[in-house]
């Protein structure tokens, strides 16, 4: 099965429980992909470019001192639980305590992440700048990090509520910004795209 990156495979199906049966089955099936659940829709894409995962692999350089000391991870290829009846999200990257609350051996709960990173792809547009950081905020994610370089643009999205995030700050990509507690640090979005 030939999936490209900017025309995800998505499944819509309405009774919630073959939703989560058929994305179990992708799941196993489908190792090299990426497997989720947004909106009732289960949206299988192809692994991320290498653009992509540099743009992470410079993050971390950026956030791995501030998150040892936090006694925090920052896992790649992990997904996030936000509640029985709702979504499957394997962000780009996620900051979890050691011991983080799992729903099972491959998810953890959204509400014992500290923070959400995700790196927009010409398929996933909506789905990272709206519907996940709604559902995101609704599971009580503290923080949400958008990094759009299709956009040029950085968001970080903070205080959930039911509504969605309440607040937000938006810099150019090569800008700075401030991660807030428990991170403390300021970072410096031009090291994610310089050449």
């Amino acid at each position: 099965m030939g999936l490209l990156m900017d025309r995800p495979v998505m499944y819509q199906i309405t009774n919630q429980s073959e939703v989560e049966r058929l994305y179990l089955e992708l799941v196993d099936r489908f190792e090299k992909h990426r497997i989720e659940i947004i909106d009732s829709r289960i949206v299988v894409r192809e692994l991320p470019t290498l653009t992509h995962a540099r743009i992470i692999y410079r993050l971390l350089l950026q956030l791995i001192s501030a998150a040892t000391e936090q006694g925090l991870e920052l896992l790649q290829e992990a997904k996030i639980f936000l509640n029985a009846q709702a979504d499957r999200y394997e962000p780009d990257l996620i900051a979890v305590p050691t011991k983080a609350r799992q729903w099972d051996p491959n998810h953890v709960y959204a509400d014992s992440t500290f923070l959400v990173v995700e790196v927009v792809s010409p398929s996933s547009i909506d789905d990272d700048h709206v519907v996940k950081p709604r559902n995101c905020a609704r599971a009580g994610v503290p923080l949400y990090l958008v990094i759009d370089a299709l956009d040029n643009k950085v968001r970080l999205l903070s205080r959930p509520s039911k509504d969605g995030y309440t607040h937000e700050v938006s810099v150019k990509l090569g800008d700075p910004f401030d991660l807030p507690a428990p991170w403390n640090l300021t970072v410096d979005t031009g090291k994610l795209i310089e050449e």
